[in-house]
C-alpha cells in the first residue's frame, strides 16, 4: 500500500512540476525524495526506477550534462530533418506582429495580456459618420437597381461616397483624409454589407491598395500628389496583383518590368519596361491609378550589381500609353467594378515605384504586411454585416410567415438554423471588433487575419445558406423585393478573394503559425541558420520543458483536475477554463505533427488544416469571451453567448478528434489521445433547449435581436428605399397584439362561428368584425397588419420576354 501511495505522490508531484515547467532540477528533486523515501518505507524497486529517472532527467536535463553530449547531436540532427524556409516564405513569416494567438500556441494562454486593452469603442467624429453618412448612403441603393438594372452604384452614390471622404478612410487628416481607427473602417464596412456592391466599393480601397501602401511606403512626392485626390475621390485606384496563372500563388506572377533606357520628349531617361496580363482587378473599369505589382530585372546593370529585384510595387496613371483597362468581368450574384488589365511594352519612370527605387523588390513584404491588416478588416467586415442582416430578415420572415396556424418561428426545424444564424452573427461580430481593436492598439495580426478571412466568410455563407432555407419560395424568386437572393449567390466570391479559403485553412492558419507563432520553433530555426549551438541548446530544451507542460496540463484538465485560473465570471469561466484546455492539447499536438512530420508537414494539408481548425475556434472563442467580459450583456444575450462558445468548442474537440483519427504515426496518435482525451469527447453540439430560446430571441422583439442588428441599417427614413430590416422590426414591435388575434379568429373559425368560405386572413378578419368578435379597432389593426405581412411575403414577376437581352430570340410559344 504504502508503494502505491509513494508512487502516486511521485507521479502527482511530477505533473505539478511539468505543468509548471519548473525544469529539470525540480523533477530531480521530486524523483529522488520520493525514491529516498520509498527506499525506506516501501519498495526498493520503485526507488530504483525513481534514481535511474533522476539520474537520466539529470543527464539530459541539466545544461552543464546535456551540453557536452546530447546537444551537439541533436544539433546536427536538427540541421538535416528541419524544413527549409524559402525567402518568400521567410517575409509572410517575419510580417505582422504575433499576440493572443501567440498565447494559445503556448497552452497555458495568459488571459490578461488579452483583456488588457478593452475596446472602448468609436471617437464622437466616427460614430457619427456611421450613423449619418453611411446610413445615407445604404439608404441610397436598392440591390435589385444596382445588381440588376444598373450593374452599378447610382451616380448621386459615387458622388456622395466621393464627397463625404468613403474612399479616404485610412488616409490621414494631413492629406485630406479621415483618419479613421480600424474600428471606425470595420464599422462602417457592416453599415454598408447589406448591399454587396457597395460595401466592396468603399472596402477595397481602404484595404490592399495604393493608398495604403502610399500611406506606409510612399515618397513624400508620391503621398503630396496622390493621397490628397485619393481622399475625395478625383483619384479611383486599383491594385493589380492576380492574373491568369498568379491567383493563391502570387508570388509566381509572370508580369515582367525590364529597367531600360528609353527616349522621352527627345531624352534617353532610365525607366521600366513592363509587361503584363491582370484578372479580376476590383475597380479597373474606372480606375484613374493603378497599383501595380511585377517581377523587375535589370538585366544590364543599369543600377547596380542586382539583376533579379524581385517583385515590386509602381503606381501607373490609366491613360499611359500600352496599358489596356475598361472591359469588365461580371462577379457572381454582385457585379461590383472589377475587370482585366493588360500592359504591352508600358514605359514608367523609375520613380512610379511606390516608395521610389530604393524600395524596389521590396513588393512582396509590402503587399504581406498589409494584407495581414486588410485581411482582418474588409471581407470579416462584410460578413459580420452581412449576417446581421440575415438575423433581421430571417427572425422577422419566420415570425411572420404562418404555416398550420403557426408563425414558422416556433417550428423545431426552422429555430436550429435560426439558432445557427444567431451565434455566427455574435461570433463574427465579437471577432472582428475586438481583432480591429487590437490594431488600432499597434498590432498587425498576421495568423488571425486568416483566422478571420476564412472562418469568418465562411459563417457568412452557412448564415445567408440558413436564411435562404427558412425563407423559402420568398427569396428563391429574384426581383426587387427579394433582399437575400443577390448576397446569396455572391458569397462565393468572398470566399475566392484575398487568398482562397481552401489555400487559407490548409497551408495558411497553421502553416504561418506554427513556426510564426510557436514560443520555440523560429528561435530553433535561427539557431540552426546561425549554428549557433548554444542558442539552439536554449530553444530546444525550452521547447522540450513546453512539451512536458502541455502533456501533463491537457491530461490533468482533461479529467477535470487542475483546472486553469480565469478572470471570468460564473456563466463564462467553464468555457475559458475549456479554452485553456484545448491550448494544451492544441500546442502538444502541433509538436507532435511537427516532430513526427518534420518537412513532410508542409505537404499534409489536412492534418495542417485540422491543427489550424483548433486554433481557428480557440481563438474565435477567446474573441466572444472578451466581448462578454467588457460589454454589458442584454436580456437573452447569455444564452447567444453560451450556444456560441458550445458550438466553437464542440469544432474545437472534432478537430482535435479528427487530426487523432489521421496522424500518420499511429503509435504517437494513440498516446496523443490517451493525453488529450483520457475521457472521450466531452463537448457535444448546443442542446436543443438553448436553440430554440435563441430561434425566439431573434424572431421577436427583444434586446438581444435589437443588439446583434445593430450594427447594420435597420431604421427607414423619408425618401430612401426600403428597408425590410426596418419593415420586419415594425411588424415585430406589434407582433403580440396580432397574434392573440390570429388566435381569436382562428379559434372561432374552429369552432363554427365564421363562414366556412373565410380561408384568407383578410375575410376571417372581417367576418370576426360582423360577428362581434373582433372590435372596429382590433379589424382596423388587423387590416393594416396583414396588409404589410402580405407585402413582406409577396414575390416578383415580370413580362414573359423581360430576361432575354435580344429580344428577338423570344419564342411566341402561343401564337394567335
Amino acid at each position: 500500500m504504502m508503494t502505491f501511495i509513494l508512487f502516486v505522490v511521485a507521479l502527482a508531484g511530477l505533473l505539478i512540476v511539468m505543468r509548471r515547467e519548473s525544469g529539470a532540477t525540480s523533477a530531480i528533486g521530486v524523483m529522488a525524495v520520493t525514491g529516498l523515501l520509498s527506499l525506506i518505507f516501501a519498495s526498493g524497486l520503485l526507488a530504483l526506477v525513481l534514481f535511474i529517472g533522476a539520474a537520466l532527467t539529470a543527464a539530459a536535463g541539466l545544461p552543464g550534462f546535456r551540453q557536452s553530449w546530447l546537444t551537439p547531436r541533436i544539433f546536427a540532427m536538427f540541421k538535416k530533418v528541419a524544413p527549409k524556409v524559402s525567402e518568400t516564405e521567410k517575409v509572410a513569416l517575419e510580417a505582422g506582429t504575433v499576440g493572443w494567438d501567440g498565447e494559445l500556441f503556448t497552452g497555458r494562454p495568459d488571459w490578461h495580456n488579452l483583456l488588457i486593452n478593452r475596446n472602448t469603442g468609436l471617437s464622437e467624429e466616427e460614430q457619427a459618420f456611421v450613423d449619418n453618412q453611411c446610413v445615407q448612403a445604404i439608404s441610397m441603393c436598392n440591390t435589385w437597381d444596382v445588381a440588376v438594372e444598373r450593374a452599378d452604384l447610382p451616380k448621386e452614390l459615387w458622388d456622395f461616397l466621393k464627397k463625404e471622404g468613403f474612399f479616404g478612410m485610412i488616409i490621414p487628416k494631413e492629406y485630406g483624409g479621415l483618419e479613421f481607427s480600424a474600428k471606425a473602417q470595420s464599422a462602417v464596412l457592416q453599415k454598408l454589407a447589406s448591399n454587396e456592391t457597395l460595401m466592396v466599393s468603399v472596402g477595397v480601397p481602404n484595404s490592399l491598395g495604393p493608398g495604403e501602401l502610399l500611406v506606409k511606403y510612399g515618397t513624400e512626392e508620391q503621398k503630396n500628389h496622390y493621397l490628397p485626390r485619393l481622399a475625395d475621390g478625383r483619384e479611383i485606384p486599383c491594385f493589380g496583383l492576380t492574373g491568369p496563372r498568379a491567383g493563391s500563388d502570387a508570388t509566381s506572377l509572370p508580369d515582367t518590368g525590364i529597367v531600360c533606357k528609353q527616349k522621352v520628349d527627345g531624352k534617353e531617361v532610365v525607366g521600366i519596361r513592363l509587361n503584363f496580363e491582370k484578372r479580376w482587378i476590383t475597380l479597373a473599369p474606372i480606375a484613374t491609378v493603378v497599383g501595380l505589382a511585377f517581377r523587375m530585372f535589370d538585366p544590364d546593370g543599369l543600377l547596380g550589381e542586382t539583376e533579379d529585384y524581385g517583385i515590386t510595387c509602381a503606381l501607373i496613371p490609366r491613360d499611359t500609353k500600352g496599358m489596356e483597362i475598361g472591359r469588365r468581368h461580371c462577379p457572381i450574384g454582385s457585379p461590383f467594378l472589377n475587370g482585366p488589365i493588360k500592359g504591352k511594352d508600358v514605359f514608367i519612370p523609375l520613380d512610379y515605384i511606390i516608395g521610389g527605387v530604393d524600395m524596389a523588390g521590396q513588393g512582396w513584404r509590402m503587399l504581406v504586411e498589409c494584407l495581414s491588416v486588410g485581411r482582418c478588416i474588409t471581407l470579416p467586415s462584410g460578413a459580420a454585416g452581412a449576417a446581421a442582416s440575415a438575423v433581421g430578415t430571417a427572425g422577422g420572415f419566420t415570425r411572420i410567415r404562418r404555416q398550420f396556424n403557426t408563425p414558422v418561428a416556433d417550428m423545431e426545424g426552422v429555430q436550429e438554423p435560426l439558432a445557427r444564424i444567431a451565434a455566427k452573427t455574435y461570433i463574427s461580430q465579437a471577432a472582428v471588433n475586438h481583432t480591429a481593436n487590437m490594431i488600432d492598439k499597434g498590432e498587425k495580426p498576421a495568423v488571425p487575419s486568416a483566422i478571420l478571412k476564412y472562418h469568418l466568410t465562411e459563417f457568412q455563407r452557412g448564415v445567408l445558406t440558413d436564411a435562404m432555407d427558412v425563407h423559402g419560395g420568398k427569396t428563391v424568386t429574384l426581383g426587387p423585393r427579394n433582399y437575400l437572393g443577390i448576397g446569396y449567390s455572391g458569397a462565393a466570391v468572398s470566399i475566392t478573394v484575398e487568398g482562397a479559403n481552401i489555400m487559407t485553412r490548409s497551408l495558411m492558419i497553421f502553416g504561418q503559425g506554427a513556426i510564426r507563432c510557436h514560443p520555440y520553433v523560429l528561435k530553433e530555426l535561427a539557431a540552426k541558420d546561425n549554428d549557433d549551438i548554444n542558442a539552439f541548446d536554449d530553444a530546444f530544451f525550452g521547447h522540450a520543458g513546453l512539451i512536458f507542460g502541455n502533456a501533463a496540463r491537457a491530461f490533468t484538465q482533461a479529467l477535470g483536475l487542475g483546472r486553469a485560473d480565469v478572470p471570468f465570471d460564473s456563466a463564462s469561466r467553464k468555457y475559458a477554463q475549456a479554452v485553456a484546455r484545448f491550448s494544451a492539447a492544441f500546442g502538444l499536438c502541433s509538436d507532435a505533427a511537427m516532430t513526427t512530420l518534420g518537412s513532410e508537414l508542409k505537404m499534409r494539408e489536412l492534418i495542417s488544416a485540422r491543427l489550424g481548425d483548433m486554433l481557428s475556434n480557440l481563438y474565435l472563442a477567446s474573441m466572444v469571451l472578451k466581448n462578454w467580459h467588457e460589454t454589458q450583456p442584454v436580456e437573452g444575450e447569455k444564452e447567444v453567448m453560451e450556444y456560441s462558445l458550445g458550438m466553437l468548442l464542440h469544432r474545437t474537440e472534432n478537430a482535435l478528434d479528427e487530426f487523432l483519427q489521421n496522424l500518420p504515426n499511429r503509435a504517437v496518435a494513440l498516446v496523443l489521445r490517451g493525453v488529450t482525451m483520457p475521457l472521450g469527447r466531452r463537448w457535444g453540439s448546443p442542446q436543443d433547449d438553448l436553440a430554440r430560446k435563441l430561434a425566439r430571441a431573434i424572431s421577436t422583439d427583444t434586446p438581444i435581436r435589437n443588439k446583434l442588428i445593430a450594427s447594420i441599417w435597420h431604421t427607414n427614413g423619408e425618401g430612401t428605399v426600403e428597408n425590410p430590416v426596418a419593415r420586419y422590426n415594425g411588424l415585430l414591435k406589434d407582433y403580440d397584439k396580432a397574434e392573440q388575434l390570429y388566435r381569436k379568429a382562428t379559434k372561432a373559425y374552429a369552432k363554427g362561428e365564421l363562414p366556412m368560405t373565410a380561408l384568407h386572413p383578410e375575410e376571417r378578419f372581417e367576418a370576426a368584425l360582423k360577428a362581434g368578435i373582433y372590435t372596429k379597432e382590433e379589424a382596423d389593426f388587423m387590416r393594416q397588419y396583414e396588409t404589410v405581412v402580405l407585402e413582406m411575403l409577396t414575390v416578383d414577376d415580370f413580362p414573359f420576354d423581360e430576361f432575354a437581352r435580344n429580344k428577338e430570340t423570344v419564342i411566341d410559344h402561343n401564337p394567335a
